[in-house]
């Protein structure tokens, strides 16, 4: 329809100079209007470079003309943290930038309150050292895997083909395969558009068990083994919850389960996918212990893992008791924040269930460098990062690597329309219309994956250079400040407790025994 509209306009201009050049200069008015739209549109149409631009031709000029008369229409769309507040500088422009290799450097300094409470800043050091010429990568896999993963410092987070487009999934696994960093799929099982470009994969299971599921809707582990034996796939986690809905499942409306979807889901076509709420599988933390040995050894010993949005610390420390009772452990933990994530959630949520990523992140550190287990066990962090400042923070505060998906979503073409769930995606990142989701154009969007991700890592590398060290491991909870008030600030090792290795085995300080005491391996006690 798109083409035909064009297509009518470029006619009607035409007509209407061969009307004013036969008949009537009146025409010319007519013609000076109709042909410079028509030429407009068609240029629209054939580039690849803004998917707005291909999915409403002209149209989409006015959206990218009010950013530039009014940058207050701009700001409308900036990320804000847990708290409400904005962020210090609109991130989705950052990597904007850095996707397209653009990213410059700004004049006249910060624009940041500094004084205000809450906020953060990186202690600079007195001898800073050279950037690294190569960034280190986290090996993940402990001492019962046999097939151990080099982590690059940013990954892909987890997003499922069915709430992103194929073309989408296409752009950022090619986006992974080029700068050999990972992708992890979603629940959404595996697909065609995950293997096709050869990017390294994290298989996430959920607890609809999609891709690996029974008529029942159990898990089916001889699926699930020949489905990770592929080559491509690195890692398997199995998803516990998300930062966005902890608790709740995960919803696929039925208009976006088409016949594709439906077969790699392992579900009925055109109707509603419901994730349950929690696993058939297991139902206390040995079982999870067990359940997470079991996956590890069906993969043929690649890492394994899980995924939670991190609630009460008493449950956890029941599932380190587990891992010292089985003597068996994760290969890694991936944290995702209480602050929400990509996929659409009820707002209350979203707002108020779950702890945000800063405690999350220290609570599983924490328990497990005090239960003796840190060693072992690999810590990812997912929540907001898309700066090299997010990601040195994250490392500050526990995690070894980081996932980014709203980010990696900014840099294939997400504008925030927040119409994921309507299938009217504008640049054809959320949505299954295939006339909408040829507006992304893979071959445009892949290398912005790939540069979004290396100028993130590379901007971290810097970070942490200028702070005297060459190496994430190096890092300190004294190099990170808060500001708690307009007159006082305190460096993260004041305001936490750290715990020591063995700590809670040997013996538990008081704001912790509590919760180590009540902790039962055998439930997941309240």
């Amino acid at each position: 329809m798109r083409t035909a509209i064009v297509a009518l306009i470029l006619a009607a201009g035409t007509a209407a100079a061969v009307a004013a050049a036969v008949s009537s200069p009146w025409w010319w008015p007519a013609a000076a209007l109709l042909v410079p739209l028509g030429l407009l549109g068609a240029a629209d149409l054939l580039q690849r470079r803004h998917s707005v631009l291909r999915n409403y031709p002209v149209l989409g000029h006015a959206r990218f003309l009010l950013e530039r008369i009014r940058p207050e229409v701009q700001q409308y769309f900036v990320e804000r943290n847990y708290d409400g507040r904005p962020f210090d500088r609109d991130v989705r422009t950052i990597v904007y930038e850095r996707a397209k290799g653009t990213d410059a450097e700004q004049p006249y300094g910060t624009e940041r309150d500094v004084y205000r409470t809450g906020y953060e800043y990186l202690v600079p050091s007195m001898a800073p050292r050279p950037v690294p010429e190569t960034p280190p990568r986290v090996r993940v896999g402990g001492p019962d895997c046999d097939r151990p993963y080099d982590m690059a410092l940013l990954n892909v987070s987890a997003m499922s083909f069915g709430s992103l487009s194929a073309n989408a999934v296409l752009a950022l696994n090619g986006g992974a395969a080029a700068g050999g960093f990972a992708h992890d799929t979603g629940e959404g099982g595996l697909s065609e558009y995950h293997l096709r470009p050869g990017g390294d994969l994290i298989w996430e299971i959920g607890t609809g068990y999609f891709g690996c599921r029974t008529r029942d809707g159990d898990f089916d582990p001889g699926e699930f083994a020949a489905k990770a034996a592929h080559d491509h796939v690195k890692c398997v986690s199995l998803k516990l919850s998300q930062g966005a809905k902890p608790g709740i499942g995960g919803v696929l409306p039925g208009p976006k389960v088409n016949a594709e979807i439906a077969k790699v889901r392992d579900v009925p076509e055109g109707r509603t996918v419901i994730s349950p709420p929690y696993h058939r599988a297991f139902s206390t933390p040995r079982e999870l212990v067990r359940f997470l040995a079991r996956m590890r050894e069906l993969s043929g010993g690649k890492p394994t893992g899980f995924k939670l949005c991190v609630g009460s610390r008493r449950q956890f420390l029941a599932v380190c008791k587990a891992m010292l009772e089985e003597g068996t452990t994760p290969d890694f933990i991936v944290v995702d924040g209480g602050e929400g994530g990509t996929g659409a959630a009820p707002m209350e949520f979203a707002d108020h269930v779950g702890a945000p990523l800063t405690e999350g992140l220290l609570t599983v550190h924490n328990a497990l460098v005090g239960t003796g287990l840190r060693d072992r066990v690999r810590i990812g962090a997912s929540g907001k990062i898309a700066t090299g400042t997010d990601l040195v923070k994250r490392l500050v505060q526990g995690a070894d690597y980081g996932n980014a998906a709203r980010a990696m979503m900014f840099a294939v073409g997400c504008i925030q329309a927040q119409r994921c769930h309507t299938n009217t995606c504008p640049t054809g990142v959320t949505t299954q219309d295939p006339r909408r989701a040829r507006a992304l154009d893979v071959r445009d969007k892949t290398p912005r994956v790939r540069r979004f991700q290396e100028a993130t890592v590379a901007s971290a590398l810097q970070i942490m250079a200028a702070m005297g060290v060459t190496d994430p491991a190096e890092l300190r909870p004294h190099m990170l400040r808060r500001r708690i008030d307009p007159y006082t600030e305190r460096s993260y090792e004041e305001l936490y407790e750290w715990l020591g290795p063995g700590q809670l085995l040997a013996e538990p300080p008081r704001d912790w025994a509590a919760d180590w005491k009540a902790a039962d391996p055998d439930r997941f006690t309240v």
